[in-house]
């Protein structure tokens, strides 16, 4: 059974040799395995660092982010002969103890195995971050059809079958990895895992801070519908074009109702335009409904 234990890394030379030595400890008496850290162009010691200590390292010329990252971990790992993955971060946050239930798990039979934080305990996650986590978490269990409490997490295990998915987000893997599974119909569990408080020398390359998380959040949950549910995508937004086109044309019948006249030839192009509008946007959700399929 070949273990490919992965960290993505982008300027951790503060935290890499402790999550790499956390790894070691806990892996050496029961796994054999391997430690494979993809350097998302770090302008720091992280690649130096990661080789020092027996890592396999694999180097980006720049920084490219998270979605490229996985999808570089993936390639690697298949090249490697991987037969389970175990992905986590390099910041600490997660206990490299709880990695053998990740990989326990898939010896069951589990092809994709989750360390959900909710389930577990966190130390510490910021207010805005941990509903944005909920709301994430809601849209993929409804999507996937199976409850979901931690879509957000970094800390996974699955099998090569699951690692040969497609990835195509720009943004991030993990939402998408979720779906792409359930819908290929691979068996998901969820483990309780720790969390711990971000030290006080790191932080966080998600999150510049609440505002731009809560953007990037909104961003991204809107792409998920776009990709996974454009009916209701595409439906929302054609359906508030229609509905103020209606009530443009509401307002004119009353004012033909009761003056006699429409009020203005401007104001019935407006209503018409809104509600084609409305209709060619609900097209577009039909079409992509079709194409998904």
């Amino acid at each position: 059974m070949e273990i490919i234990i992965t960290i993505p890394a982008y300027n951790e030379e503060k935290t890499i040799s402790f999550v790499i030595n956390s790894i070691k400890e806990v892996m050496q008496t029961d796994y054999s395995y391997r430690i494979l850290v993809v350097d998302d162009g770090s302008k720091d010691k992280t690649k130096e660092i990661g080789k020092s200590l027996g890592a396999i390292v694999v180097s980006h010329p720049r920084n490219f982010g998270l979605a490229e990252t996985f999808r570089t971990e993936m390639k690697k790992c298949l090249e490697m002969g991987a037969d389970i993955i175990v992905h986590t971060d390099a910041d600490m946050q997660y206990s490299a103890e709880d990695i053998p239930k990740l990989i326990k798990e898939v010896e069951n039979g589990y092809d994709l195995v989750l360390g959900s934080r909710f389930k577990g305990k966190i130390e510490s996650m910021p207010l805005i971050k941990r509903l944005g986590n909920k709301a994430f978490s809601g849209v993929i269990s409804k999507i996937s059809k199976q409850k979901i409490t931690d879509a957000q997490t970094g800390f996974r295990a699955f099998t090569k079958e699951v690692a040969k998915l497609p990835i195509t987000s720009t943004h991030t893997y993990t939402q998408e990895q979720i779906i792409r599974a359930a819908r290929e119909k691979f068996k998901i569990k969820e483990v309780p895992v720790y969390f711990a408080k971000r030290g006080a020398n790191t932080k966080s390359r998600l999150m510049k801070n609440p505002f731009d998380y809560a953007i990037k959040a909104w961003i991204n949950l809107l792409r998920i519908y776009r990709d996974y549910k454009p009916l209701k995508f595409f439906g929302l937004f054609g359906g508030i074009f229609i509905f103020f086109g209606l009530l443009v044309g509401i307002w004119i019948t009353y004012n033909i109702i009761n003056t006699g006249i429409a009020g203005g030839i401007p104001r019935v192009i407006l209503s018409a335009l809104l509600i084609m509008t409305g209709v060619q946007i609900w097209m577009i959700g039909f079409l992509a409904d079709m194409l998904r399929k």
